[in-house]
């Protein structure tokens, strides 16, 4: 009997903390099993905040800043060549609505014109959007200001009546299908003092004599520093209207040889042109 009466109570206290531990543990346990979803769920949030963020940063630099562009003709050489990567300066012309992705400004096609303009130096590296179709991008050099006379007599650049000063420079040599060609080139010097080089492949070409082009007040003349090869005011492009430019040809940040494309790193070593990187557009 006194063991059963020492049990009895021994039992019941037993029971009675089991019932207590077990009633603590419960939502403790539960807490802890909360946890690790409630963290993925913000960890997934957090994740896509940061993309979002980044892509909001980019949109603002390639829109108002910098925008990438790559060259895929060689109506620039040797200025530019095929397989140069470069920066644009979107700011430096002021924004029109082409300084957005695919022309949709806040007004879209009703917007005309350019904010905060500043009108380009003749001799600048343009990249503007073709006036025949604005979906595509073009490069050339700023060679006729509103009101210039623009002219091409036997191979020689006149403007408003005067011919523009070149010298003869070394030539310019390139491999194309395992055959090597000197292309003469000249250093040309534009009013104002902008000197840069031009080739002359064909004497006498196509484009080396033309009628004379009074550019209208507010568009621009284009030419390409391949003279020969280029198409430009002279023939299709016609006269750029300020708000189709883009921006101003900047630095090359990156260059190959054509062979491989810039996410083609594993190829790198033998198709970079290293002493192109980081040169600074004349």
């Amino acid at each position: 009997m006194n063991d059963k009466t020492e049990t009895e109570p021994a039992a019941r206290q037993k029971a009675r903390d089991g019932q207590r531990g077990g009633a603590a543990a419960d939502p403790k346990s539960a807490s802890a099993g909360a946890q690790p979803g409630q963290k993925q769920q913000e960890s997934w949030v957090e994740t896509i905040k940061t993309i979002v963020y980044a892509l909001l940063i980019a949109l603002v630099i390639r829109t108002f800043l910098f925008q990438p562009f790559n060259i895929p003709s060689g109506s620039m050489k040797d200025t530019l060549l095929v397989g140069d990567y470069l920066f644009v300066e979107k700011y430096a012309y002021g924004y029109s609505r082409y300084s957005f992705p695919w022309g949709l400004g806040p007004l879209g096609a009703l917007w005309h014109g350019r904010i905060f303009s500043t009108p380009p130096k003749r001799g600048d590296v343009v990249v503007f959007k073709l006036p025949s179709d604005p979906s595509i991008d073009y490069i050339k050099r700023v060679i006729g200001l509103p009101g210039d006379r623009i002219q091409m007599i036997n191979d020689r650049l006149y403007i408003d009546g005067k011919i523009v000063p070149e010298t003869r420079a070394s030539d310019f040599i390139e491999t194309v299908d395992g055959y090597t060609y000197h292309v003469p080139r000249y250093l040309e010097t534009l009013p104002g003092g902008k000197k840069h080089y031009i080739l002359d492949r064909t004497p006498d070409g196509p484009a080396d004599n033309t009628d004379v082009f009074v550019v209208p007040p507010g568009p621009y003349f284009m030419m390409g520093d391949n003279r020969d090869n280029s198409d430009d005011s002279r023939a299709g492009v016609g006269y750029v209207p300020a708000e189709n430019l883009v921006g101003k040809a900047e630095f090359i940040f990156f260059s190959t040889n054509g062979k491989a494309h810039f996410w083609q790193f594993w190829d790198w070593p033998w198709t970079i042109r290293w002493h192109r990187l980081f040169t600074v557009i004349d």
